[in-house]
C-alpha cells in the first residue's frame, strides 16, 4: 500500500514510517520543514510538503495514497484546546476527500480519555465532550466522518509511549524532579499509567491499516504501571528523594501536569491483540526508564 503519514518525523510517526517501510509498504510522509524533509527522505520514504494548518496540503497527500495514518499533533500545552480543535479540523478535512472511498483513515487518541479507575477496553467510548476534555475532539471528529462514510479507526495511545527520543510525559516528570530536587507521587502513588514501547505502538498502526476494518484499537503494552514506581526510578537515577504529595500540594509541585500525575489509567488491549495478532515485545516502562538514555548521561 501507499500510505500517507502525518507526523512522519515525530516520535511515534517516525516509528510508524519505519514499521511500514520494513513491511514493504510505500510511504508518503508529511514534512513542514527542509530539515524534516531531508530526514524523511533519508529513511526511504517519499516527502509531501505541508502542515496540519494547511488542510488542502493534507487532502492532496491523502488523495495520492491508499490509506492515511494521522499521528501529527501540536503538543504545546499552553494552547492545548486550540491544538485539539486543529486536530478536529484535520480529521474533518481528511473526511472530505476519503468519504465513500473505503480507504482506511487511522487517527490518534488516548486511553486517558476513558473513565479513570476502571479497566478501559476498546469497547469503551469517551464519557465527556470536548467542552470538558479538549482532547476528545479527535474522537468526536472520527465519529462525525464515520457517519459520512469514512473507513476510520481510532488508535488510542496510553499516557506513556516510551523509548529512545521520548519527549512525552516521562521526560516532563524527570524535568520537574530536577527542578524541584525531588521525585514526587500523589498519596500512595498507586494510580496507574498504561504504557507501551513506541516500536510496539507502531506495529498496531501498521496491522490496523492492513486489517482495514474500522475499530477502536488500544496500543497498550502494559495495562497499568503504578505511578510511585515511575517516581522511584526517577529519584534513584537523579539521586533525589522520593516523596508523597497531597492532592493540594501536587498542584504547586506539578503545576498544569498535576492532572496527569494523579491520573489512574488502567487499560486493556486484549481485543486489539486478538483482532490483529499483535503481541507487544518491546521493553516494559520501568525497564526502559531505568537507563542512562532517559537522563541524558
Amino acid at each position: 500500500m501507499r500510505v500517507f503519514v502525518t507526523g512522519a518525523t515525530g516520535f511515534v510517526g517516525s516509528a510508524v514510517v519505519k514499521e511500514l517501510l520494513e513491511a514493504g509498504h510505500s510511504v508518503l510522509g508529511l514534512a513542514r520543514s527542509d530539515e524534516g524533509a531531508a530526514a524523511l527522505a533519508a529513511t526511504g520514504a517519499n516527502v509531501h510538503r505541508g502542515s496540519i494548518y494547511d488542510i488542502p496540503s493534507l487532502q492532496a497527500g491523502a488523495e495520492q495514497a491508499d490509506g492515511v495514518i494521522h499521528t501529527a499533533f501540536n503538543h504545546d500545552f499552553s494552547k492545548f484546546k486550540e491544538n485539539c480543535e486543529t486536530d478536529r479540523r484535520v480529521i474533518e478535512g481528511f473526511g472530505d476527500v476519503l468519504a465513500g472511498s473505503d480507504k482506511p483513515l487511522l487517527i490518534t487518541s488516548g486511553t486517558g480519555l476513558l473513565t479513570p479507575g476502571k479497566l478501559a477496553t476498546e469497547e469503551d467510548e469517551y464519557t465527556s465532550s470536548s467542552e470538558h476534555i479538549p482532547r476528545v475532539a479527535s474522537e468526536e471528529a472520527a465519529a462525525a466522518v464515520k457517519a459520512r462514510g469514512v473507513n476510520v479507526s481510532v488508535i488510542r495511545l496510553p499516557p506513556s509511549v516510551h523509548g529512545d527520543g521520548d519527549h512525552g510525559f516521562v521526560p516532563l516528570l524527570i524535568g520537574v524532579a530536577r527542578e524541584k530536587g525531588m521525585a514526587a507521587y500523589i498519596g500512595e502513588g498507586q494510580n496507574r499509567w498504561a504504557a507501551v514501547h513506541r516500536s510496539d505502538a507502531a506495529k498496531v498502526y501498521r496491522l490496523a491499516l492492513e486489517r482495514g476494518v474500522a475499530a477502536r484499537y488500544h496500543a497498550v503494552g502494559e495495562s497499568g504501571v503504578p505511578f510511585r514506581q515511575i517516581a522511584e526510578v526517577i529519584g534513584s537515577r537523579l539521586g533525589v528523594p522520593v516523596v508523597s504529595k497531597t492532592p493540594e500540594e501536587a498542584a504547586a509541585h506539578f503545576g498544569w501536569f498535576a492532572h496527569f500525575a494523579q491520573l489512574d489509567n488502567h487499560a486493556s488491549s486484549a481485543l486489539t491483540q486478538g483482532w490483529l495478532g499483535w503481541n507487544p515485545t518491546g521493553p516494559r516502562l520501568i525497564e526502559d526508564l531505568d537507563r542512562p538514555a532517559y537522563f541524558g548521561n
